[in-house]
């Protein structure tokens, strides 16, 4: 049987609350792009300072973005996306 930590009985109560979900779930969705951006850029061995100029930007605007700082246009992820070949896809589900 799975015992669960304070920390998670905490989190589990905090979830209940609305106000504290909807907070949690849009700054999770920030972090998860930002995690995707920081692992593409290091798994090609790409500096912050290559990826600015490759997209028009500065290397602290990286910093941001990768620290989920940053709010991030369609426009910027597509210049990220197309420096590693990749393509952007924006989905609305229930």
């Amino acid at each position: 049987m799975n015992k669960l930590t304070n920390y998670e009985k905490h989190f589990k109560e905090k979830m209940r609350n609305k106000n504290f979900k909807e907070v949690y779930e849009k700054e999770r969705h920030r972090l998860e792009v930002a995690y995707k951006i920081f692992h593409l850029r290091e798994g090609k061995c790409i500096s912050q300072k290559s990826l600015a100029d490759k997209i028009g930007t500065t290397q602290s605007v990286i910093a941001r973005i990768e620290m989920g700082q940053q709010n991030l246009t369609a426009d910027t992820l597509q210049k990220i996306a197309s420096v590693f070949n990749k393509k952007v896809k924006i989905e609305f589900v229930n």
